[in-house]
């Protein structure tokens, strides 16, 4: 089992910047990839952004790129998602994911966290 906690989140005024963390423990092997997504009311859970092990390969959602820049630290086995120029239509609760390889896809992801609240006024 990998249990996964995300923070960062909270009430931000729209142009403003956030970092979201995401803390791994378990069982953590080696190699596993690492994902954020969100879910606003109302809507389907979304792809936002996803980084290899290495930090190597990063893939990230037409809506934040340029925006929003994903990291990660394995020596503290987190990972972070640096939120700049926030926009009113980025609130939502923002959830982080472990699996085997890069994906926009939630259903190739093993393990979720509870998520962060991310509200953005305009």
């Amino acid at each position: 089992q990998v249990q996964l906690v995300e923070s960062g989140g909270g009430l931000v005024q729209a142009g403003g910047s956030l970092r979201l963390s995401c803390v791994a423990s378990g069982r953590t092997n080696r190699g596993y990839a690492m994902g954020w997504f969100r879910q606003a009311p109302g809507k389907e859970r979304e792809f936002v952004a996803a980084i290899s092990w290495s930090g190597g390969v990063t893939d990230s959602a037409d809506s934040v790129k340029g925006r929003f820049i994903i990291s990660r630290d394995n020596a503290k086995n987190t990972m972070y998602l640096q939120m700049n120029s926030l926009k009113p239509e980025d609130t939502a609760v923002y959830y982080c994911a472990v699996g085997p390889i890069v994906s926009r896809h939630r259903g190739l992801y093993d393990y979720w966290g509870q998520g962060t609240q991310v509200t953005v006024s305009s």
